[in-house]
């Protein structure tokens, strides 16, 4: 069985981990351990829908939720310069196969970072 982890979001908030441990003895035998967190689960919970909570801020004044315009105008020139790439280069996909440690050329990324890592230290 996988290692799974799931961020659920609306209407049931929270994370799900399944993973596989040793299952306790001599025996090396592994056996699945899931972990549920909901955050509004409870019985009678009445959680306010997304739209409910962020029409609240707008009423209140209070804009920590929402991006503003020069954020959103910088976000989409740095995807830009990344759809341009793609474009332009049609760089190759590297597949992680299953059951593997990844393509070699995660190997080559890990190396590159810890060479300019190196050098801004």
């Amino acid at each position: 069985m996988p290692n799974v982890l799931v961020f659920k979001i609306q209407p049931e908030e929270g994370v799900f981990l399944s993973f596989n441990a040793k299952k306790i003895g001599t025996i090396n035998d592994l056996v699945p351990v899931k972990m549920d967190f909901c955050q509004n689960c409870e019985v009678g919970f009445n959680s306010p829908e997304a739209y409910e909570r962020l029409l609240f801020d707008v009423m209140r004044g209070d804009a920590t939720l929402f991006a503003r315009w020069d954020e959103v105008e910088y976000s989409w020139k740095f995807i830009d310069k990344i759809i341009d790439y793609w474009q332009s280069e049609n760089p190759p996909l590297h597949i992680y196969e299953d059951n593997s440690f990844g393509p070699l050329a995660a190997d080559k990324l890990v190396n590159y970072s810890k060479i300019i890592e190196n050098i801004y230290k």
